[in-house]
């Protein structure tokens, strides 16, 4: 397992929760190995095991983290992988929502540029992308275009970026 940490300090809007230096050192164990145990982090941060518990608990309920399995999508079966760069008529808010439910786009982000949103697709294969950039995405109201980048070789992907 793996953690997933995600900073709401940065464009998430709203208040955001107070991330102290031993919370950043707990988080940074977990994203090293999400497996490890409270009283290796607890010795590690100079905390007890429960005092690591309770903290763990605390991050993951005000959606500061998630600890999470990361696979490679090739090994369960999904071979391809695409970018996609949507630019939309009128509100983001409902076709940003739209692509969060479903499932096959993993990360839908609002943007500032050439794109209003961008997508990462992962699919079993070609017909699977064509059918959901096709006739899911480009459906939507309000979408005008859509631009994809498909993925051929993944060189690096980390989720160390929580505690910088």
């Amino acid at each position: 397992m793996a953690s997933r940490s995600t900073d709401s300090r940065t464009g998430g809007g709203g208040t955001s929760p107070t991330i102290d230096a031993v919370s950043l050192a707990i988080i940074e164990q977990l994203q090293e190995d999400g497996r490890r145990p409270y009283a290796a982090i607890g010795k590690a941060v100079g905390l007890s095991e429960a005092a690591v518990r309770q903290r763990v608990q605390k991050l993951l309920d005000q959606g500061v983290m998630q600890i999470v399995a990361v696979t490679d999508p090739l090994t369960v079966g999904l071979r391809r992988q695409a970018m996609v760069g949507i630019n939309v008529e009128g509100d983001l808010d409902p076709v940003a929502d739209a692509l969060t439910a479903m499932s096959e786009c993993e990360y839908v982000v609002i943007t500032a540029g050439s794109f209003d949103l961008m997508v990462e697709i992962v699919c079993e294969d070609d017909d699977h992308l064509l059918e959901v950039i096709n006739r899911r995405i480009r459906t939507l109201p309000g979408v005008r275009s859509t631009e994809s980048f498909v993925y051929l070789k993944l060189k690096k992907q980390t989720y160390m970026w929580g505690t910088r």
